[in-house]
């Protein structure tokens, strides 16, 4: 993808990230991008060449200062992107997730910067619903969902009190190349490793659990276009509006890799949602959005 804008100086928090590489990625050569990255999940090898990097948290009041300091554009990917652990650590969780969003606003309303963040579908709960749309009820499960959703209402709360353009990226599960591994890796990611070492994969709960799966490149699009849009103040979901449930990703994974491969139930996680799926006609409509990898593309893409 292409960036929207060029000739600005763009920050983007968790840049050594898993989206957040990406998009700064796409926002070089024709712009000034600096990341801001601790490197607490981040990775050092996903820097462009050409970014300026500086080292801290958005906490840090110094570090997010210097980053910030004559801004256009900030993408705010920074955050503890686990369910699991905010249930296993909700204060720090919070601190970053909810109180570093802040932290980022305030700034960047100190610059007149534009902020595109990342929201998430973990807002929404156990939707009433299939495919979910914006206005559903906000019922989160998990601390993570409660301060992704705190953070996407203050998103629109500094639009209307203080006239600063923001727009919220509703991600749903994104996939692809530099997805990070670990304890709290996206599935797609456990998977494969887990085939490539013989198996077992495992599925948490019965498998029955769907959810969206839409590629990085797809998300990198929404973002450019979320720069530059003049729908400011509002939250779009990022998706592809399909749904595929978790068994059935397992088997396309082990069939892909490793045939003979088992597949072995677990517990189920803490806080997971039972389905989930995205209606991206406001994205279509407002933001002139449209996924164009699907799944079997970018699995296959991903995998080889």
């Amino acid at each position: 993808m292409t960036a929207t804008v060029t000739d600005k100086t763009v920050l983007v928090t968790g840049g050594a990230g898993f989206v957040g590489s990406h998009i700064a990625d796409a926002h070089l050569p024709d712009n000034d991008v600096r990341i801001l990255d601790n490197f607490s999940s981040g990775k050092r090898e996903n820097v462009p060449d050409d970014a300026t990097v500086i080292e801290g948290d958005v906490r840090d009041d110094p570090a997010l200062a210097e980053a910030m300091d004559g801004v256009d554009l900030v993408f705010h990917q920074a955050a503890i992107v686990s369910v699991a652990r905010s249930v296993e650590e909700p204060t720090t969780s919070n601190a970053v997730n909810a109180n570093g969003t802040l932290a980022v606003l305030e700034a960047a309303r100190r610059q007149d910067a534009r902020v595109v963040f990342a929201s998430s579908a973990a807002i929404y709960g156990a939707p009433d619903a299939l495919p979910v749309t914006e206005t559903e009820s906000k019922d989160p499960s998990s601390p993570y969902g409660l301060e992704k959703l705190t953070s996407d209402h203050y998103c629109r709360l500094y639009a209307d009190l203080y006239d600063l353009p923001t727009v919220a990226l509703r991600y749903f599960n994104i996939y692809g190349p530099r997805q990070s591994g670990g304890d709290y890796a996206g599935v797609i990611k456990a998977f494969s490793e887990q085939a490539r070492e013989g198996g077992p994969l495992t599925v948490h709960g019965d498998g029955e659990q769907t959810r969206d799966f839409v590629n990085v490149t797809d998300v990198v699009q929404a973002n450019c276009l979320a720069a530059t849009t003049d729908a400011t103040g509002e939250a779009f979901n990022v998706g592809t509006g399909s749904r595929t449930s978790v068994r059935e990703l397992a088997e396309i994974i082990r069939d892909e890799i490793d045939p003979t491969a088992e597949i072995a139930h677990v517990d189920a996680r803490e806080g997971d949602i039972r389905h989930s799926a995205a209606d991206i006609t406001k994205a279509r409509e407002q933001l002139d959005f449209e996924p164009t990898i699907s799944l079997a593309d970018g699995l296959h893409d991903y995998l080889n």
